[in-house]
């Protein structure tokens, strides 16, 4: 990743039309960058947290309610290439302006949603400003720092994701517990409008520079190795987000845990994953087979503790941690492994093409989850996170990478 990362922003600094941020490293600008990560992440996931009071309110069902995941990830899939191919003669800056308004809006959209239909356009303007966003993040990351600052930007941009894990889920159930799941949302508009603040003092103007065309994901998708990621990551995040966007509705009437308890549950799963991320970032510069393959499995292990065991309040708590450490480890993973498996020139490109199979997987698990939970139980969009999970496991450990590179 960082050497690729390092050849495209060599080839900017050496292009007097390319034009660069001419004060140095924008550390600003990458600071409102990870500050959109945690706005983003943070209003994907708040309907986790607040999925029964929502489904109560709106008075839909649990599956319905679910779809928001849904309607998100797809959307997402679809912005992801497309977003940056059309604003491709725009001022990148304008572009993520425009983002974090649509952030913005999906939130108080969201807040003062009175049925599902307005829910679910509101997650659907979020999967716009989602997929637009990623899909340009880290090429925009290459032209505010120089090339030997770029993983320390990275780093700081995708702490965002990490705090946003973190935080969520739990304050997400706890805010809305004291004052209503519309407050959550309120709070979460609030943020990404400060986001918008500092992004508006700091980002420096970036002329376009080019972008991946529709042909050139094609080509990335064509190389062997990164067919098999791709199977990989629809496995991995269909059956973790299948499973996790129903997270509370089991704590709820499983081991029977009230909010609080919960709150603490899902913080102990943000918190997890954090580590898990550092984790997976240190083994995959040992092995990155190791990590690709033992964060899945542990998630399967995971969830059939949950089946087993999950009546336990303690049990529950021990397996949704250790499901959290392990998810936290699969992007570095995953993307490593693309990555690595592109030539340098199509970096961007197989970032845009993991980021679009995500989401194409966070939806197709949320509707199988969905479509579990309505006619099987919730233990049954549990079982199939473990199976989901298991078998990309086994296809790493098969057919994975052979050497690390």
């Amino acid at each position: 990743m960082t050497q690729s990362a390092a050849c495209v922003m060599d080839a900017v600094l050496h292009d007097p039309e390319k034009p660069v941020p001419p004060s140095g490293p924008a550390w600003g600008a990458v600071i409102s960058l990870s500050l959109g990560t945690f706005g983003l992440v943070t209003a994907e996931f708040l309907p986790v947290s607040l999925l029964t009071p929502l489904s109560h309110d709106l008075g839909i069902s649990e599956g319905a309610a679910g779809q928001a995941m849904t309607a998100t990830a797809i959307v997402g899939a679809i912005s992801a290439p497309t977003v940056a191919i059309i604003t491709k003669r725009l001022d990148r800056r304008t572009v993520m302006w425009t983002m974090t308004l649509l952030l913005i809006l999906s939130d108080v959209l969201a807040a003062g949603a009175w049925s599902l239909a307005v829910l679910l356009t509101a997650r659907v303007v979020l999967g716009i400003a989602l997929g637009g966003f990623w899909s340009m993040s880290a090429a925009l990351a290459m032209r505010l720092v120089p090339s030997h600052l770029l993983p320390r930007a990275m780093s700081i941009i995708l702490t965002g994701v990490s705090v946003a894990t973190v935080c969520a889920a739990p304050i997400g159930a706890y805010v809305g517990d004291i004052w209503g799941w519309r407050s959550a949302f309120m709070l979460a508009a609030a943020g990404a409008a400060a986001t918008l603040l500092v992004q508006l003092i700091t980002i420096p103007r970036l002329p376009p520079i080019g972008v991946a065309s529709f042909r050139s994901l094609l080509d990335v998708a064509k190389i062997p190795m990164v067919k098999i990621a791709l199977l990989v990551v629809l496995l991995v995040a269909s059956g973790h987000f299948a499973g996790i966007t129903y997270i509370r509705a089991f704590l709820e009437k499983i081991p029977a845990l009230d909010v609080e308890t919960i709150s603490l549950v899902l913080l102990a799963f943000g918190i997890s994953g954090f580590f898990g991320n550092l984790a997976g970032g240190l083994l995959a510069e040992y092995s990155l087979k190791a990590v690709a393959a033992l964060a899945p499995l542990l998630i399967a292990i995971a969830a059939v503790s949950l089946l087993t065991a999950g009546a336990s309040a303690l049990a529950s708590a021990i397996a949704v941690a250790a499901w959290g450490f392990a998810f936290g480890a699969v992007p570095v993973g995953l993307q490593t492994w693309m990555v690595r498996r592109a030539v340098p020139e199509q970096a961007q490109s197989a970032g845009v093409l993991l980021v679009t199979v995500f989401q194409v997987a966070i939806a197709a698990g949320a509707i199988f989850g969905g479509l579990l939970v309505e006619n099987a139980g919730i233990t049954s969009a549990i079982a199939y996170s473990a199976v989901a999970t298991f078998v990309a496991a086994l296809i790493v450990f098969v057919l994975g990478p052979k050497r690390e590179t």
